[in-house]
This record gives structure tokens, sequence and C-alpha cells, in this order.
């Protein structure tokens, strides 16, 4: 029976849970100072905590995934305005309500690039870190 050895360095993953967490503190900062003067005070202090934490105790390659954390807050705005560009008229129980929304594509667009962005740096530092190890 043949076993195979794999070298720690071949083994080695990227850091996804890293990143991801990176990715939320990302985002909490920036729907937070989006949203700085009703509750993004209160999410600016809750992702303050939790990117000190994830700088001492993750892996710092991953830290671009706070670049990335932007994207959320866009992709809920593309989401929200998914019937625009113009008025947009929903049926309810009680009546009719109409808003005007705007068009979903550059905030959809600007989400993928930001996380397109994250995700290349994070690869390229991630592969770069096991390369020196």
């Amino acid at each position: 029976m043949h076993s195979s050895i794999v070298p720690a360095q071949e083994r080695r993953s990227p850091e996804w849970g890293w990143f991801l967490a990176w990715l939320a503190v990302g985002g909490c900062l920036a729907l937070g100072l989006a949203a700085l003067l009703s509750v993004g005070v209160v999410l600016v202090i809750l992702a303050t905590p939790a990117a000190v934490f994830l700088f001492r105790k993750g892996h710092r390659t991953a830290v671009v995934g706070a670049l990335a954390g932007p994207a959320l807050p866009l992709f809920y705005l593309a989401y929200l305005n998914r019937g625009g560009p113009g008025d947009v008229c929903r049926t309810t129980a009680t009546g009719l309500s109409c808003t005007d929304e705007y068009t979903p594509v550059p905030f959809l667009v600007g989400g993928a690039l930001l996380v397109a962005a994250g995700l290349l740096a994070f690869l390229v530092l991630d592969r770069r870190r096991r390369g020196t190890n």
C-alpha cells in the first residue's frame, strides 16, 4: 500500500473563514459610515472590536476581505432597486404604494468589482504567503 505524504505547504488552503469575517467587518463599517447619523454609530462601535480581534488572531492576508466588505451594502441597494429605474408600484391588501427607484446596475457592478478586487488580492497574497513558507 502506497501512502502519499503531502508537504504541509501544499496542504494549506486559503484562509476563507478569516476572509469572510473581514468581509463582514468591512460591510458593517461601510454601512455604519453610510448611516452615521442614525444606526451607523452602533455599527461602527460593533465593527471596531471585531476588527481588532481579527487583526490580532487572524491571518494578515485575509484583511483584504474588508476591502470587499462595502460590496454588501451595494448589493443590498441593488436588491432594493431591483424594479427600477423609475416609478415602481406595488399593490398591498390596503392599497397601492409607489416609489421612485434607481437603476440597480451601478450598485451591482460596483459591488461585483469590490468583491472581485478583494478576492483577487486575497488569492495573490495567499499564494505569495504559501510560497515563502
